[in-house]
Parts: structure tokens; sequence; C-alpha cells
């Protein structure tokens, strides 16, 4: 992965990822309250669709609002906190759906298994084309991955804190996501134009 060009990592820019949390929220999809749950617990914590699959009722401590995030392809296990909105939708979402089981999966299908990739990807092209999202190589769930890691990385938050966030257990892994963001670009600039002897 660290040989990837950070020009082929898919990612929701800012506003792209705002327009798709609110293209959920103004569905008319009676799993309205699921689909957003997915989407905002998998941003938040920066999760594959398999790994989204694996979450069980166990894994979530609704008291502090934390849950264990269990990593696939050798990556690490951490437990992440919730911000308000996430926390909210999944206690609305636990709570409307009656999920109460310790060991019950909380995102499922119709037919009551874990909710597959394919339905995640599925979903995700249906949101990113109500959201307008016109590059379609970014309506894959696992964009959502790289557009968490990406939004860490220009919210200030440091190599070694992204790594640890991401579960990553080698730091080349978490280095593609400080190439040249567009805020970071616009900070390399910024500086450019501080520097007077510069002609």
């Amino acid at each position: 992965m660290s040989k990837r060009n950070n020009s082929k990592i898919k990612y929701l820019t800012q506003k792209e990822a705002k327009n798709l949390f609110d293209a959920i929220k103004k569905s008319d999809s009676i799993h309205k309250t699921r689909d957003l749950a997915i989407f905002r617990v998998a941003y938040r914590c920066g999760l594959r669709a398999s790994e989204i699959a694996l979450i069980k009722l166990e894994d979530y401590n609704q008291t502090k609002g934390e849950l264990y995030c269990k990593r696939l392809k050798g990556s690490c296990n951490n437990t992440i906190r919730l911000d308000i909105k996430t926390k909210n939708i999944l206690d609305t979402y636990i709570l409307e759906n009656k999920i109460t089981s310790s060991s019950e999966y909380i995102f499922k299908s119709q037919k009551n298994k874990p909710i597959s990739r394919q339905t995640l990807d599925y979903l995700m092209k249906k949101y990113c084309k109500l959201a307008n999202i016109e590059d379609k190589s970014k309506h894959h769930f696992h964009a959502l991955k790289h557009t968490t890691a990406v939004h860490l990385a220009e919210s200030d938050m440091d190599i070694k804190e992204l790594q640890w966030w991401l579960g990553h257990k080698a730091v080349t892994n978490t280095e593609i996501y400080f190439q040249f963001t567009t805020k970071q670009q616009e900070k390399m600039y910024a500086k450019l134009e501080q520097k007077s002897e510069m002609v």
C-alpha cells in the first residue's frame, strides 16, 4: 500500500461527504436510519465494509459511546469514541430494531444476516448518485475509509495518531494520506508566499 500514488486514492471531499450524509437523511428508504448509522460509523472509525459486518452489540459501550473496532487484513484492533451525531443515530437504530443480545450483529440484511459487502457497495452507489457525486470511481464503500483518513490528516492529526486511529501496523501505510491533500497544498503555498526572499 505504501507504494501507491496518492492520486489513486479515491476519497470524498468535505463537501461531498456532507452531501452524502444529507442524501441519506433525506432519502425515502425504509432503512434510512440503519444506512445513516452504517455510514456514520464507517466514516468515524475508518472501517472497511467487511469490518462493518463484524460489529456486534457487545462491541459497543453505549454508556461511554465507544466502539471496539475489529480490523481485518493484518490491522490492529482499537476502540474509537464516537462523535455525538454518530452515537445518537446508532442508539436510535439499536433501540428501534430492539437489538438486545450482546452476541447479535448490529448491522443486518433483510434476511437477518450480517450485511454484505455487496449491499454496502450498492448503498454507496445509490447515495453517491443521490448526492450528485459525479466521479463514479468514488462510488465504492472503501472510499469512505480513505475519506476518513484524508479528512483526519487535514485536521492536523499527526501521523502516529492517524496510524493508531486506522489500525495500521506499519506507519508506511499511513504516510500516503499526508501526501498533498488540498488543505496541505494550501498551507505549503501560504508558507512560500510568506518567504519574501524567494523571487
